[in-house]
């Protein structure tokens, strides 16, 4: 939970973790903040790997986007 509480003082969208014990972990932190009315609904805890394929489709479409219009 302190972790948690750590990463929510960033007022952060997504908090990311590389491990997946790290993942449960700060899920139930979350979770439990959450709970308490401390976090927002709409914070997520995402994988790294999850970030980066996200960021990697969007890259894609934007690319075919410009490719299309030829910009």
């Amino acid at each position: 939970v302190e972790r948690v509480d750590e990463a929510l003082g960033t007022a952060p969208s997504k908090i990311a973790t590389g491990c997946p014990f790290c993942k449960v972990m700060l899920s139930d932190g979350l979770t439990a903040r959450q709970s308490e009315k401390v976090a927002s609904e709409s914070v997520e805890v995402v994988d790294v790997a999850q970030l980066l394929l996200n960021a990697v489709k969007r890259g894609e479409k934007t690319t075919e986007d410009t490719a299309t219009t030829g910009s």
